[in-house]
């Protein structure tokens, strides 16, 4: 769904973190697997991933994927 409807996909498949930080939501069994990603013109590119286990996201996670973000960027662009 996400390389079909892109950076439209929403609730309750992907959300809109922070900028431009989002999550995949995907349900396993009985966790919440969420993966952080962001889009680079047409590519998305996949940070990490977590089970989550509160309401929201952590903002350590969040953290991480800008911190991988800026990695990413400064390494393909």
């Amino acid at each position: 769904m996400l390389k079909k409807y892109g950076p439209d996909l929403k609730r309750p498949y992907a959300d809109l973190l922070d900028g431009p930080i989002r999550e995949l939501r995907v349900q396993f069994a009985r966790d919440e697997v969420r993966s952080l990603y962001f889009f680079a013109d047409t590519v998305i590119v996949f940070t990490h991933g977590f089970i989550k286990k509160t309401n929201k996201v952590p903002l350590g996670e969040i953290e991480r994927a800008k911190r991988i973000m800026a990695d990413w960027r400064r390494r393909n662009l």
